[in-house]
């Protein structure tokens, strides 16, 4: 394993970090629920525009510290949304190719959203079929499949995200 080039990754991300706006929870007026105090977040300043940058950090961080993304590595998610958006944006971050395995009948923005930042996208006919098309191109590819799913709560636990 090549730990300089992990050292590296792992402070390229940390400098995202850095240089991202902070995500302001903006007051909303319910004046006909008085007492009641609604706040939202507002997640369009992360770079993607994203709510989910912080999960797709956290799982870049996750997989790195894991051993299981090393330069070169092909990261492969099961995704058509948001999730796929902010991994080809670390991935690109990073130097590394990135795959959405995704239904064949996704919206062409988030298709477009998802190559502006670098990835392609692998077309399944059937949406329950991008799990096990995830699991077969990442061992076909020596890749590692992210699994938002299964390791969300994990990643953001270890960044403090509880």
């Amino acid at each position: 394993m090549n730990s300089a080039w992990i050292k590296h990754a792992i402070s390229e991300i940390n400098a995202d970090y850095q240089r991202s706006a902070d995500t302001h929870l903006i007051r909303l007026a319910l004046p006909e629920f008085p007492g009641i105090q609604l706040y939202l977040k507002d997640e369009s300043t992360h770079p993607t525009g994203s709510l989910k940058h912080r999960l797709a950090r956290s799982l870049f961080l996750y997989g790195l510290c894991n051993g299981w993304i090393k330069e070169g590595t092909t990261i492969i998610e099961s995704s058509s949304g948001s999730t796929a958006v902010s991994e080809a944006y670390f991935a690109r971050l990073l130097g590394l190719p990135f795959i959405a395995v995704m239904p064949s009948c996704t919206a062409k923005r988030k298709i477009e959203q998802i190559e502006f930042y670098g990835g392609r996208c692998h077309f399944v006919d059937s949406a329950c079929e991008i799990y096990a098309a995830s699991e077969t191109l990442a061992r076909e590819l020596n890749g590692h499949y992210m699994d938002q799913f299964t390791f969300a709560e994990t990643g953001d636990r270890l960044a403090g995200k509880q």
